[in-house]
């Protein structure tokens, strides 16, 4: 895999954190945090909570960048820690909406709260996953790749050994067969 200059800088950046190096810390965490930002802001919409999502995503790599074999698998390495802290807030915010929801909660929903968008949005997410998963395994993989793990077309590529042009064939045919699948799906909502 040819590396550009700064991949390798990267890479020596990483070494230097792995060394306890703060100045090196300092570096990573101000050229990398506006790109993981803008990654929890993509998966979950919501600024503010991204926000919280990264300090604790700054905190699973501050903890484990030691362990970490490979400098140069940072990127992705950092990519899928965010991405799991942002699944991991979306579950506790479906757990806190059932609570809200429960016949047993001690406070009943706010005003601001409509349990029937809530069940839309639920039933948006659930159509979304089931179209997902009805893609063939190719078109699956590399939307997985790309939306949930948050790699790059050429890591993509480089993992499942295909050249680049391919992985942008397979994502934007993904892409246009959820479309229109949410679409169908949209039409059919509206129309009862």
């Amino acid at each position: 895999m040819h590396r550009n200059a700064q991949q390798i800088a990267l890479e020596l950046l990483i070494l230097r954190c792995q060394d306890g190096e703060r100045s090196a810390w300092r570096l990573l965490i101000g050229q990398w945090h506006p790109r993981l930002l803008a990654h929890a802001r993509r998966l979950i919409n919501r600024p503010d909570a991204a926000d919280d999502v990264v300090q604790d995503a700054w905190i699973a790599i501050t903890r484990g960048l030691s362990r970490l074999d490979d400098p140069a698998a940072f990127r992705a390495w950092a990519y899928r820690i965010v991405s799991h802290k942002c699944a991991d807030r979306i579950r506790q915010w479906k757990r806190d909406r059932k609570l809200e929801q429960s016949p047993n909660a001690v406070n009943p929903a706010s005003p601001a709260h409509d349990p029937s968008m809530a069940e839309a949005s639920d039933d948006d997410e659930a159509h979304l996953r089931h179209a997902i998963r009805a893609l063939p395994p190719e078109l699956h993989a590399v939307v997985a790749m790309h939306y949930r793990e948050g790699m790059s077309l050429a890591e993509i590529a480089y993992a499942l050994g295909i050249p680049t042009g391919t992985v942008k064939s397979r994502l934007f045919t993904a892409r246009k067969r959820l479309a229109e699948s949410l679409e169908s799906y949209e039409t059919k909502g509206h129309d009862q």
